[in-house]
């Protein structure tokens, strides 16, 4: 089974990249991404993370179930945003193009633009940020975080955090099955008050198993006295290479190009109905 959320080896120069580099051009890029409402920019963004998944060559089971929650949170949230909010997009681009109906909920040409944008970064970070933490060894990000500035016990807690994602989901896997060789079920078949008692049970389990881990964890970095020191080595630690510097020049000239639109377009807001 494939790990979620895992680091997949794969022979892709994404990977060969530098941890530091890529975090830092993850950064450079989230922020030109939130920096701009102009929809031709983010249309190229997304395009962009796209390539940059698919070049990474991450398999699509393992993100599968990540891409359709996110669907489904980026639908909830438009419809949400609708039913709150339907006349947003009018106030953003002072005009109004009725589309659908009447009053206050009229569906207009400029509310469907703004909850376009809104898709679009959803489309452009879930890709972005996939590509980054399954092609980063969790020892070369840890590293590359503390290269920027953050605190190694800080680095080091987030390294083991996505270490241990897959170790969940194995855990969960074989917790599973044992509850349901004791005949609590979570098939299709069984009710509905079976299968919340086999789910908190499952849950339980998971709970009791994953704090006693991180209890053995605690105690063996207590032993090697980690953190007692301000400053760590890495063994992960990575040098710079083209691809590196090629990837950092990129994300700071689409942060810059993001900056530039905003003075452009007099505002964050590209509005294409003026």
């Amino acid at each position: 089974m494939n790990d979620f959320l895992g680091y997949q080896e794969r022979d892709s120069f994404i990977h060969k990249m530098n941890g530091t580099s890529k975090l830092i051009v993850f950064i450079l890029l989230t922020v030109a991404g939130i920096l701009s409402f102009d929809m031709r920019f983010l249309v190229g963004l997304t395009v962009f993370a796209g390539l940059v998944l698919y070049l990474s060559k991450i398999s699509w089971q393992s993100i599968r179930i990540l891409v359709y929650l996110t669907v489904l949170f980026a639908v909830l949230n438009l419809l949400l945003i609708y039913v709150f909010a339907p006349q947003y997009g009018v106030e953003l681009y002072h005009s109004k193009t009725v589309l659908l109906g009447s009053g206050y909920y009229a569906l207009t040409s400029q509310q469907i633009f703004y909850e376009l944008l809104v898709l679009l970064k959803y489309c452009f970070s879930v890709p972005l940020s996939l590509a980054f933490l399954l092609t980063t060894q969790p020892s070369q990000l840890a590293a590359g975080l503390n290269k920027v500035g953050v605190s190694y016990k800080v680095a080091y807690a987030f390294s083991l955090t996505l270490r241990y994602l897959p170790t969940i989901q194995s855990e969960f896997q074989t917790t599973r099955k044992v509850q349901e060789a004791r005949g609590f079920a979570l098939g299709k078949k069984a009710s509905l008050g079976k299968k919340l008692v086999a789910s908190t049970r499952l849950l339980l389990a998971l709970a009791f198993s994953t704090l006693e881990k991180v209890e053995t964890i605690s105690e063996a970095m207590a032993l090697r006295r980690f953190g007692k020191k301000k400053k760590r080595t890495w063994y992960y630690a990575q040098s710079w290479h083209l691809a590196d510097w090629v990837g950092l020049l990129l994300g700071i000239a689409l942060l810059i190009l993001a900056i530039v639109l905003v003075s452009v377009d007099d505002g964050r807001f590209w509005n294409p109905f003026a």
